[in-house]
């Protein structure tokens, strides 16, 4: 199924999700209101989960076609602290299931692009290399630690990558393999990658996105809070 919310990607401006609430609330107005509604230990997860948080890495699926696979990687981008997912579609919309996402679909940002010159353009913008995930890859995993901002490109399931983005790519990360198989699954090759990525970067995140991204981990953790904000004047 799809996701809730999916963002449009602006190069221009940081990422995070448009906020699910009325725009007449700020960030900071949502937090005087809710936090309080909020048990400390649920305060303090939402502040040590944000904190780790990392805009240097991210993942471009190149039309995925997977509901499963794409749900996978959304959960292994959370579990290793990535911000934001871009999708570039094809004939299909982005899909995700709840059952193999684990909720993880309400904290991962995911921005789509209309084509992968789009998404290249964005991406170089923000100052993210491509890197393309592909059984030939000059790089190492481990390479990928050391690249200061990298943006990892997964291929369809069934062509890969398309032209458009190898073109743009400036590497390309294979993962050793000493068995018989020649290929990974899709989300398996994510997960690997995206664990090697990560290893000892710390959380970089603007303070306006930690602000933002704790309004909305309040909003989410409040029950009805809807409701409360509506019975409040916006702030």
């Amino acid at each position: 199924m799809k996701r809730d919310t999916e963002g449009v990607f602006d190069p221009g401006a940081e990422q995070t999700t448009p906020r699910p609430w009325d725009p007449a609330w700020t960030d900071e107005g949502v937090i005087a209101a809710l936090e309080p509604l909020v048990l400390e230990r649920r305060r303090v997860r939402l502040r040590e989960v944000i904190a780790a948080r990392l805009g240097a890495v991210t993942v471009l699926l190149d039309a995925p076609h997977d509901p499963h696979n794409g749900s996978a990687i959304l959960r292994s981008c959370d579990a290793f602290g990535v911000q934001a997912l871009h999708v570039t579609p094809r004939e299909e919309a982005f899909l995700a299931s709840r059952a193999v996402a684990q909720g993880t679909e309400r904290w991962v940002d995911v921005f789509t692009h209309a084509s992968p010159e789009a998404a290249a353009r964005a991406l170089a913008a923000t100052g993210h290399a491509l890197v393309i995930a592909d059984a030939g890859g000059a790089l190492l995993p481990e390479d990928l630690a050391r690249l200061e901002r990298v943006a990892l490109v997964l291929g369809n399931e069934h062509e890969g990558v398309r032209p458009e983005l190898r073109a743009a790519a400036t590497a390309s990360v294979r993962v050793p393999m000493r068995g018989f198989v020649e290929s990974l699954n899709l989300s398996v090759t994510a997960g690997i990658l995206l664990a090697a990525a990560t290893r000892g970067r710390a959380g970089d995140l603007s303070p306006a996105q930690r602000r933002a991204l704790y309004a909305r981990g309040l909003h989410r953790t409040v029950p009805r809070a809807e409701d409360v904000l509506a019975a409040l004047p916006p702030r």
